[in-house]
C-alpha cells in the first residue's frame, strides 16, 4: 500500500513510560540507552506558591540556562515591588534537579523549597503511599489497599436516609437496606458506603442518635455475612466509633475531619482507613456562590494540610486516602476542571476517590435530567476519573460502573 507521505511523521502520546519504551525498542536501541532516555521523556509542569524574589530570579535563571522555562509576576521582573509571587516552572526532570541545586544555598532560603521540589517530583512518579506488607491490619482492609494498586475499586453508595438526592427513602428499613448491600456486592462492589445523614446541598444534619439508630443495625447485620469493608459515612466522631464498633473498617468523612476534631482520635484509635474529602461551607450552605481563585491549588492545599493535621493526632499516614469533593462547594465549572485535572491530585501521594455519581453537575449537563436519567453521565465522568488517576469510584449505579471500571482499567493501567 503507497503512503501518503515518505517518512509516516506522527507526535507519539505515550500514556506511561511503559509505553514510550516499548516504542524505543521497536527502533531497535540499545536497551541501556532506553534507560538513559526515558527520565529525559518526563516532563513536568510545576506551580508554586509565595516564593520570594530571589529564588524567584535564581529559578527562572536556571530553568532558562538549561533549556526550561519559568513565568514569575512581570512586576517582580521589572519593578521588583513584590516581595513574594507564584511561580509556573516547566521542563524535564534534569532541569527541575539543576533548579533545586541552585537555590538550595542558604543565603537565599532556598533548601526548604528545593526539598519541596524534588519531594513533590518524587511523590507524583512513586504513586500513593500504601501500607507495607509488615503493618498489621484488619484483613478486608489489607486487601483492599493492596487491591486499589492493581485496580479501581468500586464503593457502592447506600443510603439509610429519607432525604438523600438520589435514592432517599429506598433502603430506610434495615432489610432492605441489607439486601440492597448484597446486591451491590453481587454486581461488583468492593466497598459498601453506609450513611445515615444526606449531605446533598441544602440538607440538614441530623443528630448522632438519630444517625445511630439508621444505620447500625444494618452494620451489624452486614458486617457478620460479607466479607467485604464497610465504610461509614460521617463527619461525626461518636458515630464513626459506634459503626467502627459495630463492624465498619473505614471512615468516609466530607469535612475532612474539620467539622468534628474528634474524628482524628477515632481514626488514630482504631487505626483504620479515613477519607478526607475536601469541602467549602458546610452542606446547608456549601452551593451557595462558592468561588475560588485556583480552584486546584486551593484542594491541594486543604487537602495536605488535613493530611498533616490527622498525622499529627496520630492517625497513620498510610491509611489516608483523599476525595476531591466533586459538588461539595463547587459550581459546574469547578467540578468540571477537577475532572479534566484529576492527575495533578498524584502529588499528595495517597489513594484517590472520586464522588461524581449522578449528582447535579452530571444533570446539568445533560438539560435537567433527574438523578435516575444520568447513568450514561455518571459512566463518561467515572471514566475520565479512571484516566485521571481514581482509585476508587463511589457510585450508586453499580453493575454498569464496575463494567466501566473494568474497561478503564484495560485500557488505562496496561503495563
Amino acid at each position: 500500500m503507497r503512503s501518503a507521505t515518505k517518512y509516516n511523521p506522527r507526535i507519539l502520546t505515550p500514556y506511561s513510560p511503559d509505553d514510550l519504551a516499548a516504542e524505543i525498542e521497536l527502533v531497535g536501541a540499545h536497551e541501556a540507552g532506553i534507560h538513559r532516555m526515558l527520565p529525559k521523556s518526563q516532563h513536568y509542569v510545576m506551580k508554586l506558591h509565595a516564593v520570594t524574589s530571589a529564588v524567584a530570579h535564581v529559578l527562572k535563571e536556571s530553568f532558562l540556562a538549561s533549556g526550561g522555562d519559568a513565568a514569575i509576576s512581570r512586576k517582580m521582573m521589572t519593578d521588583r515591588t513584590e516581595e513574594t509571587t507564584d511561580a509556573i516552572l516547566i521542563g524535564s526532570r534534569k532541569h527541575f534537579s539543576n533548579a533545586a541545586r541552585a537555590i538550595s544555598h542558604e543565603e537565599i532560603g532556598g533548601p526548604e523549597l528545593a526539598s519541596e521540589i524534588e519531594g513533590a517530583i518524587a511523590v507524583y512518579e512513586s504513586g500513593p503511599l500504601v501500607p507495607p506488607p509488615d503493618v498489621p491490619m484488619d484483613p478486608d482492609v489489607r486487601w483492599m489497599l493492596d487491591s486499589l494498586l492493581e485496580r479501581t475499586l468500586i464503593m457502592g453508595i447506600l443510603n439509610i436516609t429519607p432525604d438523600s438526592f438520589s435514592d432517599g427513602g429506598k433502603f430506610l428499613k434495615p432489610q432492605i437496606a441489607v439486601r440492597q448491600a448484597m446486591q451491590m456486592i453481587e454486581d461488583g462492589a468492593d466497598i459498601i458506603d453506609i450513611g445515615g445523614e444526606s449531605t446533598r446541598p441544602g440538607s440538614e444534619p441530623v443528630s448522632a442518635k438519630e444517625e445511630m439508630r439508621r444505620i447500625i443495625p444494618v452494620i451489624k447485620e452486614l458486617s457478620d455475612n460479607i466479607d467485604r469493608p464497610i465504610s461509614v459515612d460521617t463527619y461525626k466522631a461518636e458515630t464513626a466509633l459506634a459503626a467502627i464498633e459495630a463492624g465498619a473498617a473505614i471512615i468516609n468523612d466530607i469535612s475532612g475531619m474539620s467539622f468534628d476534631p474528634d474524628m482524628r482520635h477515632v481514626a488514630a484509635e482504631k487505626k483504620c482507613p479515613i477519607i478526607l474529602t475536601h469541602i467549602k461551607g458546610e452542606p446547608r450552605n456549601m452551593q451557595q456562590n462558592p468561588t475560588y481563585t485556583d480552584v486546584m491549588g486551593d484542594i491541594h492545599a486543604y487537602l495536605r494540610e488535613r493530611i498533616a493535621d490527622a498525622v499529627e493526632a496520630g492517625v497513620d499516614q498510610h491509611m489516608i486516602i483523599v476525595d476531591p469533593g466533586i459538588g461539595f462547594g463547587k459550581t459546574v465549572e469547578h467540578n468540571l476542571t477537577i475532572l479534566r485535572r484529576l492527575r495533578e491530585l498524584q502529588g499528595i501521594g495517597r489513594p484517590v476517590l472520586v464522588g461524581v455519581s449522578r449528582k447535579a453537575t452530571i444533570g446539568h449537563l445533560l438539560d435537567g435530567a433527574p438523578p435516575e436519567e444520568r447513568i450514561e453521565g455518571t459512566a463518561a465522568a467515572v471514566t475520565l476519573s479512571i484516566a485521571g488517576g481514581a482509585h476508587i469510584v463511589r457510585v450508586h449505579d453499580v453493575k454498569e460502573m464496575a463494567r466501566v471500571a473494568k474497561v478503564t482499567d484495560a485500557i488505562v493501567r496496561h503495563g
